[in-house]
């Protein structure tokens, strides 16, 4: 199975990032998960989710709380540069970083790599490797979108967290699923989280 790395940072959206976590891991892959402080803060507001404590207990509290399979899930603080993720030589096939704040966006945009987050988004990038940015803001400003054009160029993903209707959801969950489906979509990750537009008949012509 894929080996992914799944990095929360300072933005409203802790649940896009506990979701994929939990599908990842559920899946059979195993999850490298950077936390930081300011996400830490928006998980308990919105998610309930208190994630204190070391790394092992981060990721106890993790995979209780996503129902994951044990061992699945491992957990390592920002401030860790001697965690594996910080060396290219270690292989992952993709990282995430859900939700992404426009200051990290725009750090990984000009090559910053001062926390355990920003390495690992650094290391994927000089490696090839998939990179997947779900930036949680509105309205987008001139900056933010200079610097989500500077990451496309380059290979990497920007896929913001924008639901799909057409598949009628009912619930927060659901629209939670159907963002957190396109993201593993792009991973090469299969899933069954949300409907496939399956076409349908074009109304009559006025």
């Amino acid at each position: 199975m894929g080996r992914f790395v799944v990095a929360m940072t300072g933005a409203s959206g802790a649940i896009y990032g506990v979701r994929l976590i939990g599908a990842l891991a559920s899946a059979g892959h195993d999850v490298a998960c950077v936390v930081s402080s300011a996400a830490r803060g928006i998980l308990a507001d919105e998610v309930g989710l208190h994630l204190g404590g070391g790394e092992a207990e981060r990721a106890a509290t993790l995979t209780r709380h996503c129902q994951a399979p044990a061992g699945r899930i491992t957990c390592y603080l920002n401030s860790n540069g001697y965690a594996p993720i910080a060396s290219g030589s270690v292989h992952w096939d993709g990282m995430v970083i859900a939700p992404c704040s426009m200051n990290t966006l725009a750090a990984v945009a000009h090559g910053l790599a001062d926390n355990l987050v920003l390495r690992a988004a650094d290391c994927t990038l000089k490696e090839g490797r998939r990179l997947i940015l779900v930036p949680r803001e509105t309205p987008f400003s001139a900056i933010h979108l200079d610097n989500m054009l500077r990451l496309a160029r380059v290979g990497v993903r920007i896929i913001p967290p924008i639901p799909s209707f057409y598949t009628h959801p009912q619930t927060i969950a659901e629209l939670v699923d159907g963002s957190v489906a396109r993201v593993l979509d792009h991973l090469g990750v299969t899933h069954h989280l949300a409907p496939r537009w399956q076409g349908a008949t074009p109304p009559a012509a006025e």
